[in-house]
């Protein structure tokens, strides 16, 4: 079908705007790839340097300089449930890999921290900032120059952004995204937010509450919610960087293994000396940007994209705005319910039909590209299969089912939950700010009260404790940005502002900082800027303002008297605290260059 109209106009201005970028950055990939591959050309010292360590028969590969080598970056460690499966890949790569004639080595190792283990901590604070850190050692790890292709191993929240950002630093290279897969089901979600309630209003103890999370997260794999982690999943597959249906099959089963070793196989086929040349700086072109913009909306994904995907297309010479999220939200339909926005995990999402059931349904209705280049070749049709393992265990693709196996999961783009995507841009005199609508009742798309205002999530819980909060009031948390303090989930909000909601009170957010990928019931205008501590009008905001929060129409007003407004002086705070401690005196020349939310939040 022809490309909808709305698609094709959005994803031409963005080619257009990025023209001049684009050309110098595929100019650099040309050269590039015309040099590999670069082994062949080091000196015997930093060749032998580069194989001391391997086996005697690849020693012996890459000596002679002929077979493939493949770098791999990991995100390995046993922290992340959903990183420790990853112990085992480095040597099913390196095995298969040899099977096939080729050699791979591990190129380096990336850090992974664990939102989870940090919201509501210090450590939060260096949490965005580890993204740009993440690019940088994946950079490090491939300037070795001795490899023809990357299988990069990461799958959480800041961790995929950052492997995208440092792979495209390296665009000439073809490089696949290997996951490791979800956890199967625990606790339902929805009754591990009602234990939190409950512990928040003191009707539980703290053991109770660790009995109801260590029933959630309960096994290696991803948390089931579809937050960050499992939205970086769904864009890898979207995006043409995973193996079809690879992104939801469960760790440690030997259907995983399979899709790991298939991903070696396809990698060396891809590489300059493979029959199919791709450079993953080819793969991820504006189409294949607004193909994980809509995704995004269609599946109501998680808020840090709207800076993590205008970070990792400006990466590759890609100016996406959030113009463009929101332009493209108005046409693209809401077609799954998973937690935070119905009661199905991951889990249920890909047995429903998964992302091959998405991309089966905006096919049809021109809401994608299938014209793009993918890791398994061109045409994002080619994404349709369903991977299992036959009789004799060897890996198969057969077509995806055509009609949803769970319509309270997921719908046809004809029949969808919500006309409109699950995101939306606001903007105003506070500023631009965004919010996520796909799990919000109808009635909280717009609240209109008066402000409270905190310099912390700490004293907004503080007065909520002391039962400080009551009547309608939107709560404004600002000095939460990326100057101010690196800007941190305020995940620990949501319980609260929860518990308040239920018992009757409009309530809502506005803050320049972040809320988690799985955001849910609580109207929530986050990323707002410019930020408090750049001066923006959230820092003018004083106890009382009225304040209009518009999921419908998109704005976010401060109702105060021109005059009155224009005359304000932004309020300042004492960030001094956030300069030392957990590490954060390292960062300080990040706080100090990062760019706004809206462009991506980036310190590079």
């Amino acid at each position: 079908m022809t490309i909808h109209a709305r698609i094709g106009e959005v994803t031409d201005r963005i080619a257009k705007r990025s023209r001049d970028n684009r050309s110098r950055y595929l100019d650099r990939l040309n050269a590039l790839a015309a040099k590999q591959p670069t082994r062949k050309k080091l000196g015997c010292a930093n060749l032998a340097h580069g194989f001391a360590a391997c086996v005697a028969s690849d020693k012996a590969e890459l000596s002679a300089g002929d077979a493939p080598n493949i770098g791999i970056v990991t995100a390995y460690n046993d922290m992340l449930s959903a990183h420790q499966p990853y112990e085992r890949f480095p040597e099913l790569i390196r095995s298969r890999a040899r099977d096939l004639g080729a050699v791979a080595q591990v190129a380096g190792g990336v850090p992974a921290m664990c939102d989870g283990i940090t919201q509501g901590e210090t450590g939060m604070e260096l949490s965005l900032f580890s993204r740009d850190v993440i690019a940088l050692g994946t950079a490090v790890a491939l300037s070795h120059q001795m490899f023809d292709a990357a299988l990069y191993l990461g799958i959480c929240d800041k961790i995929v952004p950052g492997l995208v950002i440092g792979a495209l630093s390296f665009g000439h290279l073809p490089g696949i995204f290997v996951p490791a897969g979800p956890m199967g089901p625990g606790l339902p979600n929805e009754e591990k937010s009602r234990i939190r309630q409950l512990y928040a209003e003191g009707k539980i103890g703290t053991a109770e509450l660790l009995e109801g999370e260590a029933r959630s997260y309960h096994s290696p794999g991803t948390c089931t919610f579809y937050g960050t982690a499992n939205s970086n999943q769904m864009l890898m597959e979207m995006m043409g960087l995973h193996l079809p249906g690879a992104s939801f099959v469960n760790p440690n089963t030997p259907l995983r293994d399979a899709l790991t070793a298939a991903a070696v196989k396809r990698a060396l086929e891809i590489t300059a000396g493979g029959n199919d040349f791709t450079p993953i700086g080819e793969v991820l072109d504006e189409r294949a940007f607004v193909n994980g913009v809509v995704g995004l909306h269609a599946t109501g994904g998680s808020t840090n994209h709207t800076m993590h995907l205008v970070a990792m297309a400006r990466a590759g010479g890609i100016k996406l705005t959030w113009e463009d999220f929101s332009d493209i939200a108005e046409v693209v339909p809401l077609v799954a319910r998973v937690y935070p926005n119905g009661s199905a995990d991951v889990n249920g999402f890909r047995d429903a039909g998964g992302i091959q059931f998405i991309i089966r349904e905006f096919l049809k209705e021109g809401l994608l590209h299938n014209d793009v280049r993918t890791v398994w070749g061109t045409g994002l049709d080619r994404y349709l299969v369903t991977p299992s393992l036959d009789a004799d265990g060897v890996l198969t693709f057969t077509p995806s089912p055509e009609v949803s196996q769970n319509d309270t999961v997921l719908r046809p783009a004809t029949a969808p939950f919500q006309a409109t995507g699950g995101l939306k841009v606001l903007s105003g005199s506070l500023g631009r700010a965004v919010i996520k609508t796909s799990a919000l009742k109808p009635e909280r798309h717009v609240i209109e009260a008066p402000a409270r205002v905190f310099h912390s999530q700490e004293a907004m819980q503080t007065a909520f404790k002391a039962g400080d909060l009551t009547g309608d009031f939107i709560a404004v948390v600002r000095f939460q940005g990326p100057k101010a303090n690196g800007m941190p989930e305020l995940h620990r909000l949501t319980p609260p502002l929860g518990v308040l909601q239920d018992r009757g009170q409009k309530v809502a957010l506005v803050t320049d900082g972040r809320m988690s990928g799985a955001s849910g019931k609580v109207p929530a205008a986050i990323h707002v800027t410019p930020e408090a501590a750049d001066g923006g009008p959230i820092a003018k905001l004083r106890d009382g303002d009225i304040i209009r929060l518009d999921a419908t129409t998109g704005t976010l007003e401060a109702l105060v008297p021109a005059a009155d407004w224009a005359s304000r002086r932004p309020a300042t705070a004492d960030l001094s605290e956030n300069e030392f401690g957990i590490g954060r005196n390292l960062f300080a020349n990040f706080r100090r260059v990062v760019g706004p939310a809206d462009e991506g939040a980036s310190a590079l």
